[in-house]
């Protein structure tokens, strides 16, 4: 039964680039968590039109013209990361916890005069965590469906590519580097022997047919996070009108560690996947902020900042490994007998992971914000802000569109955020703050994770997000010129998971029965600061 790989064509192929980052991938680096200083935190990050926090930097630039004094602050926080997946009547749990270096600041006032338009020019710099990727997920069961489907699915779609896994010749070619057209799955599922082929004209590759309703193992470990640091200049003119301008840079470091495996059947056959990926790069954006006070006697303030695209330059990195154990019958004795055997991608490329360059443009971000205060007690603050993700596109660092573009167009869509936050301070020292922070879905709900033909990815696993919810509350304390915040900061957001999609001749998917995810996040935000 054992063929080699090979492939046809070879000269159509060389100039072909294989497939690997996912919209997934993109969804996941393009958004932002809520975090920064404990004030912002605890106002549910509403402060746009408000101002004269650190964290405006990266939401309403203007908010810096606010300040009038210099300012130095720090940031340290403490996580639990849990995530919860029901399946089939059996629930599983994961938390993990870590502490956070959050965010670092400072900012530099300079007053031109009392008399003069313009009052304040104010420099200012922040560190923070954009992004935590830290969790993990599980789930197991009877799907209903195998994942060995998808593997010769993927090896048709190579055959009609030009791409023949039981094709015979005398020219050795490796079909796991990137000269090739060759899907990493539906490789090591022939390989390992996962299907079989006849001599059909266009869909020669066909699962087992005994592998009906397998049951299933799932862990995925996700890492990392997007490190933003921002860079701002920001002016106040006639303490009435206040701009500013932010670069932003971001360093991105993903990693996922994905296991799947399944038994096959109910005599010890089985087989297991196993594979390690990471998303590495930069990053660079514009944000252009303005605060406004239309009535001289009143303390309102209207704000509006429109962000750039952010525009990434990554590296994808993965290796992938498959085992199976399958029976097998010996022709001399005619004994059966169960054989394991194993192929890595790492092997193959001569003891080297596969490594594929992309650019990512993230889409434009609109704010709008709101900032009114009664006296020197009550502030209160909120924010609409509107990205639409649809709008997100890949290239080859050539500059050419990749094909995942245009399932951007068909499976994300537009995300609407709210924000509200209050602080009040019972005396001048001391201040109770509360907030809520509301965003809706990225991913259409028929959104599905639909690997290329040529595809190196062997994670087949994706989890449509729903909306995500912040709740918030904060203490602050400030002195002559020290001071102190505490914030905590819960995150809910429920998602739909899946194992694998399987295209069908129609055009459709048809999935497993959906694994009901909820992932949350507690997280204590310490700042301590000081103006001078």
């Amino acid at each position: 039964m054992k063929k080699k790989l090979t492939i046809i064509a070879l000269a159509v192929l060389v100039a072909t680039s294989v497939s690997a980052q996912t919209i997934y991938d993109a969804a996941t680096i393009a958004s932002k968590d809520l975090n920064g200083t404990a004030r912002f935190v605890g106002m549910g990050g509403a402060m746009g039109a408000l101002g004269g926090d650190i964290s405006t930097i990266g939401t309403n630039p203007a908010g810096i013209g606010i300040y009038r004094s210099n300012d130095a602050m720090i940031s340290f926080g403490y996580s639990s990361m849990g995530v919860e997946s029901k399946f089939a009547g059996n629930k599983f749990s994961n938390d993990k916890n870590n502490g956070n270096f959050d965010n670092a600041g400072f900012v530099f006032s300079t007053k031109i005069g009392n008399q003069t338009t313009l009052r304040y020019v104010n420099f200012g710099f922040n560190y923070h965590k954009a992004k935590s990727f830290n969790k993990t997920t599980t789930m197991e069961g009877q799907l209903g469906y195998s994942q060995t489907e998808l593997m010769a699915a993927q090896a048709n779609g190579m055959f009609n590519d030009g791409v023949d896994l039981a094709y015979y010749t005398e020219e050795k070619i490796n079909p796991y580097d990137d000269r090739g057209r060759a899907g990493w799955l539906g490789a090591l599922g022939w390989d390992a022997e996962l299907f079989l082929t006849d001599d059909h004209p266009t869909h020669p590759f066909y699962p087992y047919p005994y592998v009906t309703n397998p049951y299933a193992n799932y862990r995925s470990e996700e890492r990392g996070g997007v490190d933003q640091y921002d860079f701002n200049i920001a002016f106040n003119f006639n303490d009435r009108v206040y701009l500013g301008i932010t670069i932003g840079a971001y360093d991105v470091n993903y990693r996922k560690t994905y296991y799947y495996g399944e038994d096959i059947s109910n005599d010890g056959e089985y087989y297991d996947l196993w594979s390690e990926n990471r998303i590495h790069g930069a990053g660079w954006d514009a944000k252009f902020g303005l605060i406004v006070r239309p009535f001289e006697e009143s303390p309102l303030r209207l704000g509006l900042a429109i962000h750039t695209p952010t525009f990434y330059k990554l590296t994808y990195t993965t290796e992938a490994e498959i085992g199976s154990n399958l029976w097998y019958t010996d022709n001399e004795t005619g004994e059966d007998f169960l054989n394991y055997q194993s192929y890595s991608t790492y092997y193959e490329l001569g003891d080297k992971k596969m490594n594929r360059e992309f650019e990512l443009r993230s889409p434009w971000t609109y704010n709008l914000s709101l900032g009114y205060t009664v006296g020197r007690n009550f502030a209160l603050g909120a924010e609409y802000e509107h990205q639409n993700y649809s709008s997100m596109k890949f290239y080859y660092p050539e500059g050419d569109e990749m094909p995942e573009t245009d399932q951007v167009k068909n499976y994300l869509k537009g995300v609407n955020t709210f924000r509200i936050g209050a602080e009040y301070k019972v005396i001048p020292e001391f201040a109770f703050r509360l907030g809520y922070n509301y965003s809706s879905a990225v991913f259409e709900n028929n959104a599905v994770k639909a690997l290329p033909a040529n595809s190196l990815n062997v994670d087949t696993d994706y989890a449509n997000t729903k909306s995500l919810s912040n709740y918030t509350l904060g203490i602050g304390y400030r002195g002559s010129s020290f001071y102190a915040d505490l914030a905590y900061k819960y995150t809910t957001q429920k998602a739909d998971f899946y194992p694998f999609a399987l295209p069908t001749e129609t055009g459709a998917y048809d999935v497993p029965a959906v694994t009901k995810v909820t992932n949350s996040r507690s997280q204590v935000i310490l700042t301590l600061g000081m103006r001078f």
